[in-house]
């Protein structure tokens, strides 16, 4: 693989410091604290605030992230985990129904960073995960940043969809009261 380079964006500039929520599973714990710790330097370069959650499983993040979109005042959101192929089918459900979920919200318009490796071995997790390495949790953060820097700079543009009713219509009744809303 010698000679390939891979491109990456600078960091995105904020006015104003994001709110970040890192939503892991930890069942690697090795695994996920690298990622995590790779996530939060690249978020603090940023100057974003960094919260940090654990859940279960690889498959809760996205119903984690979904909660914490609703109830919670975060501009984005970083998904970390680590699924390893085992003997069995569960990789696969697990791989497709939590990416599923988070592309998912993203088409929705929430701003997610998917940092959760999805590897064949624990070596290849470990090559991906290290911050001075791979650092796909650093990756994650910065997607989750960059996503945020586009939903503030499109905040609040309509593109004029619909139509802007006049100042009173009619509505149905009896003519007896008033005829407009």
């Amino acid at each position: 693989m010698a000679g390939i380079s891979h491109y990456t964006l600078d960091l995105p500039k904020f006015d104003s410091a994001p709110r970040l929520l890192i939503v892991v599973a930890p069942y690697y714990k090795d695994i996920a604290d690298n990622l995590i710790a790779g996530a939060k330097a690249t978020a603090e370069e940023a100057g974003a605030h960094v919260d940090v959650i654990e859940v279960p499983g690889a498959l809760e993040i996205p119903t984690a992230i979904a909660m914490a979109a609703r109830m919670a005042d975060y501009d984005g959101f970083v998904a970390l985990g680590c699924v390893i192929r085992g003997e069995t089918t569960h990789y696969d459900t697990v791989c497709n129904d939590s990416s599923r979920g988070l592309t998912l919200m993203g088409l929705e318009g929430i701003c997610i960073g998917n940092g959760i490796l999805t590897v064949e071995n624990y070596e290849q997790a470990a090559v991906r995960a290290d911050p001075a390495d791979q650092n796909k949790g650093g990756g994650a953060a910065a997607a989750a940043l960059h996503l945020i820097s586009l939903s503030r700079k499109w905040a609040r543009r309509t593109k004029g969809i619909g139509f802007k009713p006049a100042e009173s219509f009619r509505i149905a009744g009896d003519t007896d009261g008033s005829n407009n809303a």
